[in-house]
């Protein structure tokens, strides 16, 4: 171990060394004009303030060409009053019949579609930011960017309205960003961080205002939004109660009653509480064909875990929200101050019938400090507490941003409970990243217990390694010809048990072809070694061939073959998403596993079907049905939404038959949902 650290250590302190003679990049800056008048979010910007707004244009492409200007003319300005930020776009197509404008779920990848995006870097520090993204339909989609752009979190909502409308040169854009939503300091000239961008599918081409940069998500190459005066907002408390009844096999199950509150005790922190929170009208876990030995891990969607979310992300993942069931109430603060990021929160769970196990206290609590330009290092602990027993975990981590293109993050962790064996797990890991371009060296080691004990709060697929690995990305673009793009990326990781013994190995390479007749083809290889009761040789081959409008309709197809501990299988998957009708989606999947032979009955059909209506973005119509023949899980769920106060004011009726959770069949009983919450 020590010839290893020894080794990363020098090669940091010579990157360390040779960016100091790099010279930075002088950032962009923009003003906003403060306004008096009233601003009506319609899509058309024909009030007077627009007009003494100054114009920010000559954006830069980062893809295909980067650096190049761009293909299309975009301008922005940018006004605010003592409750919202308003950002007004213009932009120029030669083609205003191609127009992609066909997302209108809210928090959908907007990247398909024609669409404009900001970045705030409200506290002007260069590291976190939050992103707001609209398309020709109004279409909303927001989230968090933390540590410089390593970790994206899209679960993050805030209240902001946004509205566009075609022009006679192309369309137009309008977006409101209510203060309320967002954490920053208070005063006098203040200056944010400023990232502007657009999305133009049709030529796979995205460019931003900020310059050239390494991606669009690097808060440390942002603009600045400068001469801002800034009020603390006016709303302080937010309180969304809400009531659900629920009818199963139609027998009145009754109702129940919660809420969430949110109260803003300065604009950097805030606190949250919840009493009896509903997540039973969740969207469906989908299910998914698992050709490993180790759990999947499934992403978080329940309100009161997602405030601050991005804060808990870890490459060893101390806190894992899923392993919280159902909760009578919880607490929660979220916030910075003095260079200190922090949050903490406690739940008490339900006991779990299904599980058998009684109620638990979870508790976390996490603390970054920010040090140099980009950099921090952090502490999370996270704790269940049940009859009487503690079980959990305990580290620090760091992400140290070099320059920005070299980046190194480490991770050191224990673990508690039960298990009494080696309960201390690290990672060390140097990654080179540009706009084309990534490579990175990780060793990982977690003792023989660690995750034993860590699974009680966290997620841990294996302990008991030994674990090396690197991975390499290249993407060229083409100006000429029939290509494209194409992608290349390999992954090669090795692993041994703490007492030596080899216990897997793997090689994966892919390569992607991106044709300009939008179609697409990709070849996957997976090589690997693994060690359980005996030894395996898995290998697999995947084709896929696909078909993308750049207007969010695709299709593709793939065929997979190969051996997977002990058995020849054969899979073929295939997805489709499609516009029916101007307000009517569809989206579908099939996958088809066979194994040979299959002494145990492991071939699978797994088909999932979710088509929406949309009457407006804030009101539709959702089905989903899904099957996994493995389980044999047939699963209906039909989902009826009409956000009155978007994101959190609503009402929702739900029929469903069969579980929506993942993995499990669940009996095929008829449920009726519906819930009231009202945002005060």
């Amino acid at each position: 171990m020590r010839p290893i650290r020894r080794s990363i250590l020098m090669m940091s302190a010579a990157v360390l060394l040779a960016s100091s003679f790099a010279a930075g990049q002088v950032a962009r800056e923009a003003t906003a004009v403060k306004v008096d008048e009233p601003i009506r979010i319609d899509g058309v910007l024909d009030e007077a303030a627009w007009k003494r707004a100054p114009v920010l244009s000559d954006f830069v492409q980062f893809q295909p060409e980067r650096g190049a200007p761009a293909s299309v003319r975009t301008s922005v300005r940018i006004l605010y009053d003592g409750t919202a930020v308003y950002f007004g776009f213009e932009n120029t197509d030669p083609e205003m019949d191609k127009i992609a404008a066909r997302i209108s779920k809210r928090d959908s990848d907007l990247k398909e579609d024609d669409a404009v995006a900001v970045w705030l870097d409200t506290y002007g520090d260069r590291r976190a930011s939050y992103y707001f993204m609209t398309n020709l339909l109004g279409t909303q989609c927001d989230g968090r960017v933390t540590d410089n752009g390593l970790t994206t979190d899209t679960t993050w909502d805030g209240v902001w309205r946004s509205a566009a409308r075609k022009t006679e040169t192309g369309w137009s854009a309008e977006i409101a960003i209510e203060l309320s939503s967002l954490k920053y300091k208070p005063g006098r000239q203040r200056a944010w961080g400023l990232g502007l961008a657009r999305i133009f599918p049709r030529r796979l081409e995205n460019c931003t205002w900020q310059g050239l940069v390494d991606s669009p998500t690097r808060v440390s190459q942002f603009g600045l939004l400068t001469g801002l005066d800034l009020e603390r907002a006016a709303k302080k408390l937010q309180v969304i109660p809400h009531v659900v009844a629920k009818l199963e096999e139609w027998n009145a199950l009754g109702a129940e009653a919660g809420l969430d509150a949110r109260y803003a005790f300065t604009q950097t922190v805030s606190g949250n509480l919840t009493v009896n929170p509903d997540f039973a009208t969740v969207e469906a876990d989908q299910e998914q064909i698992n050709l490993t030995r180790f759990e999947l891990s499934l992403p978080e969607k329940r309100n009161f875990f997602l405030e601050g979310k991005e804060l808990y992300s870890q490459r060893i993942s101390l806190f894992y929200s899923r392993r919280i069931g159902d909760i009578y109430g919880g607490a929660k603060i979220y916030g910075k101050a003095g260079g200190f990021e922090f949050s903490g929160l406690t739940a008490q769970a339900k006991p779990d019938e299904v599980m058998g196990t009684d109620s638990a206290n979870f508790s976390v609590f996490r603390l970054k400090k920010d040090i140099f330009k980009d950099s921090f290092v952090g502490f999370l602990a996270a704790n269940k507490l049940v009859g009487g027993r503690n079980t959990g975990t305990a580290g620090l981590d760091t992400s140290l941003n070099f320059t920005d293109n070299f980046r190194f993050t480490g991770q050191l962790a224990v673990s508690y409970g039960d298990f009494r064996g080696s309960n201390v797990a690290f990672f060390l890991r140097p990654a080179i990243d540009t706009a084309t371009f990534h490579f990175h060296v990780r060793y990982t080691q977690l003792g023989d217990t660690f995750g034993d004990n860590a699974n009680a709060v966290g997620f841990i697929r294996d302990d008991n390694r030994r674990e090396l690995d690197s991975a390499l990305e290249k993407k060229l673009w083409f100006k000429r010809g029939f290509l494209e793009r194409i992608d290349y990326g390999s992954n090669y990781n090795i692993y041994w048990g703490l007492e030596g013994t080899l216990r897997s190995w793997q090689i994966d390479e892919t390569l992607t072809f991106d044709f300009k007749n939008k179609l697409s083809l990709e070849a996957d290889l997976t090589e690997e070694y693994k060690l359980f009761e005996e030894e395996f040789r898995n290998r697999q081959m995947q084709f896929t061939l696909g078909y993308n409008t750049r207007e969010w309709q695709s299709a593709s197809v793939a065929y997979a073959f190969g051996r997977n501990f002990g058995l020849d299988f054969d899979l073929v998957k295939g997805a489709v998403n499609c516009r029916l009708l101007r307000d009517l989606s569809l989206e579908y999947g099939l996958t088809r596993l066979v194994f040979n032979p299959d002494p145990d009955g492991d071939s699978t059909w797994i088909h999932s079907l979710r088509t929406t209506y949309n009457f407006t973005n804030d009101l539709f119509l959702k089905l989903y049905y899904q099957v996994n023949s493995a389980i044999d899980k047939i699963a209906i769920q039909a989902l009826f939404v009409y956000r009155f106060q978007p994101p959190f004011g609503l009402i929702q009726l739900a029929y469903q038959r069969g579980s929506m959770i993942f993995g499990v069949a669940g009996e095929r009983t008829d449920t009726l949902f519906m819930k009231i919450a009202y945002m005060f």
